[in-house]
């Protein structure tokens, strides 16, 4: 995997983050999601280093990067935290604007990035996710039968690391290694049996519930918006839809018009369509003028 990047450990401030880089050109950030790490983009980062300075971290508590001790609120996962450990490792790194692509969680940390470091950010672009608290205001049955799991991760009564931990084959699947490359199964089910890993992805979707939802809420309020140009890519095979359409849900988020297409894919675009997902990343970096 990552033929010609750099693997390295880099501290931004309190965490420890793992992160590959490679390419040359203008900068932009890959943000995986839940339950992957930065190997999910082993297929996609080549195809953009071609023309782009590729940056893959594994997010605060995935993967083999490191989370702080938990903090009332769960405000050590909160996705503004995260945006700042981009911020800083692109700063360590020598980028001083970037742009940044997020795919599920990570599609949160791109969104909460660009809202907080809009000097920063040249284009944001985000794969199957919407602003959190869009997902909260509209929960129904539907929703909550289909996106159960963000409320078993995110309670705190009776634990959802005790579970995943007893068995995490019987909870997690993954499709097998050659269907998702033999480095990017192996590293990714390193990750799902380590305990530390799993409390990771547990406190990031509690923050989710709590105080990220409380930083959007604080946004809408002061009527701030994303400012530079944004890119919505939509599994085909998936349900981002459950609420309608999510590019509708997006709009009053963003100052300039979304630019929306849909892969032929189901969650894991980066695994399943890498091509496809390249070239529209690409294309729109190439062609939507930054602010």
């Amino acid at each position: 995997m990552f033929d010609g990047f750099t693997l390295e450990r880099v501290t931004v401030g309190e965490v420890t983050l793992r992160v590959r880089h490679g390419g040359g050109g203008p900068p932009v950030v890959l943000l995986h999601g839940h339950p992957r790490t930065h190997t999910t983009w082993h297929a996609v980062a080549p195809r953009l280093a071609e023309a782009y300075t590729v940056v893959a971290p594994d997010l605060r508590g995935y993967g083999q990067s490191t989370l702080p001790p938990d903090r009332p609120g769960h405000t050590q996962s909160a996705k503004r935290e995260m945006a700042g450990d981009v911020v800083r490792l692109m700063g360590r790194l020598g980028h001083d604007r970037f742009a940044v692509v997020g795919h599920d969680r990570g599609a949160l940390v791109a969104f909460r990035t660009a809202m907080d470091h809009p000097d920063l950010v040249s284009h944001l672009v985000v794969m199957d996710g919407l602003p959190v608290v869009e997902h909260l205001e509209r929960t129904d049955v539907a929703f909550a039968r289909a996106w159960w799991h963000w409320w078993f991760l995110g309670q705190t009564d009776k634990p959802a690391e005790r579970v995943i931990n007893a068995d995490p084959g019987a909870w997690y699947r993954t499709p097998g290694p050659e269907e998702i490359g033999a480095g990017n199964h192996a590293d990714v089910w390193a990750a799902l049996r380590d305990p530390a890993v799993v409390h990771g992805m547990c406190e990031d979707y509690r923050a989710g519930l709590r105080v990220d939802r409380e930083h959007d809420e604080a946004d809408r309020a002061a009527g701030r918006r994303v400012r530079c140009p944004a890119m919505l890519l939509e599994s085909v095979h998936d349900d981002l839809d459950i609420h309608g359409d999510p590019a509708a849900i997006w709009e009053p988020w963003l100052d300039r018009p979304l630019r929306h297409l849909k892969i032929d894919s189901g969650h894991h675009q980066a695994e399943e369509r890498p091509g496809e997902v390249a070239a529209a990343i690409g294309d729109f970096l190439t062609t939507s003028a930054a602010r």
